[in-house]
C-alpha cells in the first residue's frame, strides 16, 4: 500500500556532490521517522542519518559533508552528499516508519539508489 521512491544516484568524481530524495506515497496518516542506509558490496547494511520532526543524527563517517532533511508535509526525505568520497561508493536505501489507513505503524524500505564516486 505504501511506496517508498528514491531518485538522485549516480555516476560522481571524488569531491562532488549528490543530491538524494526519497518519497513516500499511499494511504498515509503520518510519517514518524525517516533515514537513509547504505551497503557496499562485502559490507554490512549500515546507517547514514536518520530524522524526525525534532532530531538528526548523522553516523561519525559522514559527519560534516552529509545533511538530511525532510519536506514532512510532502513525505519526503532528502540526503546532500557534498565532499564525496570512493569509500561513499554504495547503495543507499531509504527507511521509514509510517501509519497509514488500516495499518498503525510499520516500517517500509525503498528500492535503493546506486552512488558510484570514482577517485
Amino acid at each position: 500500500q505504501v511506496q517508498l521512491v528514491e531518485s538522485g544516484g549516480g555516476l560522481v568524481q571524488a569531491g562532488g556532490s549528490l543530491r538524494l530524495s526519497c518519497t513516500a506515497s499511499g494511504s498515509i496518516l503520518s510519517t514518524q521517522f525517516m533515514a537513509w542506509y547504505r551497503q557496499a558490496p562485502g559490507n554490512q547494511r549500515e546507517l547514514v542519518a536518520s530524522i524526525t520532526s525534532s532530531d538528526t543524527f548523522h553516523a561519525d563517517f559522514v559527519k560534516g559533508r552529509f545533511t538530511i532533511s525532510e519536506d514532512n508535509a510532502k513525505n519526503t526525505a532528502f540526503l546532500q552528499m557534498d565532499g564525496l568520497k570512493a569509500e561513499d561508493t554504495a547503495v543507499y536505501s531509504c527507511y521509514a516508519l509510517i501509519q497509514s489507513v488500516g495499518v498503525p505503524l510499520r516500517a517500509y524500505w525503498g528500492q535503493g539508489t546506486q552512488v558510484t564516486v570514482s577517485s
